[in-house]
């Protein structure tokens, strides 16, 4: 089932390659969207994608790339779809 979803990834995500890892990681399991940082120090998120992968996405995203530390991951499922074309990193 296709879906949509915005995560907020809370911890040290911040200066340490984390919204390289998310788009990689999207991309890997065939998701779309974008990924940017927040002035608080937390990384936002927004996928499109097979509900499985979204799942398998986020349980990734909890892990993080070795210098990150994630405290927390805050999903909301989403109404509607955008269409996006790829997964890009926004600034």
């Amino acid at each position: 089932m296709t879906t949509r979803a915005e995560i907020i990834v809370k911890g040290v995500v911040q200066g340490v390659g984390f919204r390289w890892y998310v788009r990689r990681t999207a991309m890997r399991h065939d998701l779309t969207g974008y990924v940017k940082n927040l002035p608080d120090g937390n990384v936002y998120c927004e996928v499109e994608g097979d509900e499985s992968m979204i799942n398998a996405f986020i349980s990734e995203l909890k892990a993080g790339p070795p210098l990150s530390h994630v405290t927390e991951a805050i999903v909301n499922k989403l109404p509607g779809f955008i269409g996006y074309k790829n997964f890009e990193i926004t600034f």
